[in-house]
């Protein structure tokens, strides 16, 4: 390959005019354990990901976001990170990587990587230089090393607690303590340490002159500290939370910002931002900081017409005042599949209460799942389609559990069953496991598929009209020609019967959701575009959305019985 420090790197789809492409493009995340494994060892890897380029171009996605594809030990699928310029072994090669950008960015599709700033593995050089320099020295000073409590410091130094559960301290054989917000094998960096600000930087610099177009950070409110490690407690003032959304975080922002500005084609920055405060998370998508962030508030949304309607508008009516775009996820890599998540009693729903083996009914979840996909198809900004939602696989929930990989399993003692099961490898085709994700006779896949797949495949959606995968090509297609217009960058809600909502963008496009047992009619004259489901007699049933055009300015939605 060309020498990168010199080679102009061409980024696929140039925005119109002075539009970015990120403000409305559909981002495709790709787990890449589980995507596709090309040399047959179970383990899906980034030749398997370039054979099947052609499909996601199809499909019609902007850009690839790739889950870390670093050298890891796995003590969370990847999230701990030994050198961030290599790729692991088994997905490939950093010239496999570089490949993989260039024919990407030929079908048109931009890549993003995951960079995950707030930790390390503890098998990273920087860890290790640290266990072995001893107390006191510089090469502890980049991580949160600290005596304990007692009278022999026997006690971790305060009592902050693990985000996948037990304590976040650890002890070394020396007697000190050091942090990990996740699991031991995750040490926490120090960012008041300068080495860690230009090493982050540098890794920036990295990947995006091999024609990264952007970056997804990972935990990307977590990464300062309170210096005298003080407890949390019930309440305290925005920006002195001890681990959390501390102020020092907008200055690393905007440092990477003026990176990501500096090239031609300027790259994106994408948050991941647990913050329950619109106003804080906002702050963060200032001109001079991120692009976007996660809506989170979307995602756990339930299925239900007021919480849904006041979610929209408050993500809009949040992002309008800094002219940032909101984005639109209903599945990711952390939580349950949208078909088994959709389909549980809605009451209960939240991120505690997704992974629980709760009863579920697949065929209601499949209609609202089917009917949340073209709902946010249809909302001004970004969309995110986590790989398989386009498939409607379900939470594979009976995995044993000698075969759990995910940290909350096993440091929740088994009362978390963890994120495993919206891992599950991809099904291509054929009648049995492993459904083609890996070459005949290969291996079998690193977590097993369910023998009742079949009718779940790439090959056996792709010749049904009426399947989910066509579903969203016909919408992605459809949402690519903005049937709303180019300027139509809000939407203007109408009247419509109870348990649904509609709402207009542009002159005559509109979006209709029926979330309650009757039947919505249509507007007179409207042309169905697109529907999650089968209309009944030109009525919406329940769990359904549709978009319409209008030959006049979209009217208000009647019911069936004209009320």
């Amino acid at each position: 390959m060309d020498d990168v420090a010199t080679r102009s790197t061409v980024l696929p789809r140039p925005a119109d005019g002075d539009r970015p492409w990120w403000r409305d493009a559909v981002v495709y995340q790709v787990y890449i354990r589980s995507f596709a494994d090309g040399n047959g060892d179970g383990i899906g890897d980034l030749a398997g990901v370039r054979s099947r380029l052609p499909y996601l171009s199809d499909l019609g996605v902007d850009a690839l976001w790739f889950n870390p594809w670093y050298p890891s030990p796995l003590a969370d699928n990847g999230y701990d990170v030994v050198d961030y310029r290599a790729i692991d072994p088994h997905f490939g090669t950093l010239a496999d990587a570089e490949k993989l950008i260039e024919v990407a960015a030929g079908l048109g599709m931009r890549t993003i990587v995951d960079v995950v700033p707030n930790h390390v593995s503890i098998e990273h050089p920087w860890f290790r230089a640290a266990l072995e320099a001893g107390p006191g020295s510089p090469e502890r000073a980049r991580f949160w090393f600290r005596m304990g409590r007692g009278p022999a410091g026997e006690a971790p130094p305060n009592g902050w607690q693990s985000i996948f559960g037990g304590s976040a301290w650890t002890r070394v054989a020396d007697g000190e303590w050091y942090l990990h917000l996740f699991a031991p094998e995750q040490p926490d960096l120090n960012w008041s340490h300068p080495e860690v600000w230009s090493e982050h930087e540098e890794v920036l610099r990295f990947w995006f002159d091999r024609g990264v177009a952007g970056v997804r950070i990972d935990s990307a409110a977590l990464l300062v500290k309170d210096p005298e490690l003080r407890e949390e407690t019930a309440a305290w003032s925005p920006g002195e939370h001890p681990y959390t959304d501390r102020e020092q975080l907008h200055d690393i922002y905007r440092s990477w910002r003026g990176i990501a500005d500096g090239y031609s084609n300027r790259r994106v920055l994408i948050g991941e931002l647990w913050l329950p405060d619109p106003e804080r998370l906002t702050r963060y998508l200032r001109t001079d900081e991120l692009h976007t962030a996660f809506n989170f508030d979307y995602l756990s949304c339930a299925w239900e017409q007021s919480r849904m309607r006041d979610t929209i508008e408050f993500a809009l009516a949040t992002h309008a005042p800094i002219d940032a775009p909101t984005t639109w996820v209903i599945s990711n890599h952390d939580v349950t599949r949208p078909v088994t998540r959709y389909g549980r009693d809605d009451t209960s729903f939240s991120f505690e209460a997704k992974r629980v083996g709760t009863p579920t009914d697949l065929a209601r979840g499949t209609r609202r799942a089917r009917a949340a996909a073209l709902l946010s198809m249809a909302l001004p900004g970004s969309m995110y389609v986590y790989q398989g939602e386009e498939l409607g696989l379900p939470e594979v929930e009976d995995i044993p559990d000698d075969r759990r990989r995910d940290p909350m399993w096993s440091r929740s003692g088994g009362r978390d069953p963890g994120r495993d099961g919206c891992r599950v490898p991809i099904p291509w085709a054929d009648q049995r496991p492993p459904y083609g994700f890996s070459p005949d006779g290969a291996a079998a896949p690193w977590l097993d598929q369910p023998d009742d797949w079949a009718s779940l495949t790439v090959e056996a959606q792709s010749g049904d009209p009426a399947s989910m995968l066509s579903l969203y090509r016909d919408g992605l297609r459809l949402r690519r020609e903005a049937p709303w217009g180019d300027t139509a960058s809000s939407i203007a809600w109408l009247d419509s019967p109870e348990d649904s909502f509609a709402f207009a963008r542009g002159e005559r496009f509109a979006c209709l959701v029926n979330f309650g047992p009757d039947p919505v009619s249509l507007p007179p004259g409207a042309e169905v575009l697109i529907a999650s489901g089968e209309l009944e007699g030109g009525a919406v049933p329940c769990d359904t959305t549709v978009w319409l055009l209008q030959n006049g300015k979209p009217e208000n939605v009647q019911g069936k019985e004209g009320r």
